[in-house]
């Protein structure tokens, strides 16, 4: 079959090892969901109310490669929230000392 179809059983071969790596990985890939908004929320909480930037430079800042489908900046608490692949995070700023903390229970986005 191999000299018949070189191929396909190449490309067979190549899907069986993906396979297999991500069942290797899928614990880290579990995973993955809830770094996306964890890593926005963070670092604009950070960019904003520790480095003192502005929201426009702040959110180019957090932009990335998969983007985010929600995100909410609490200036009054100010406080973050960002969804991003279904995951929902959230990250305060606590003090001038502490800076930005992820949040155990993300706040709730309003309504569009």
């Amino acid at each position: 079959m191999i000299r018949r179809r070189p191929f396909s059983s190449l490309l067979l071969l190549i899907l069986l090892l993906l396979a297999a790596l991500g069942w290797q990985n899928r614990s880290h890939l579990q995973a993955f969901p809830g770094i996306v908004g964890a890593y926005s929320a963070k670092e604009y909480c950070s960019c904003r109310y520790v480095a003192n930037n502005p929201a426009d430079y702040c959110q180019a800042y957090v932009v990335q490669y998969v983007s985010l489908s929600g995100f909410f900046d609490d200036a009054a608490n100010k406080r973050v929230t960002a969804r991003g692949l279904g995951s929902t995070q959230s990250a305060q700023w606590l003090g001038s000392r502490e800076g930005c903390q992820l949040l155990p229970q993300a706040a709730a986005l309003p309504e569009p």
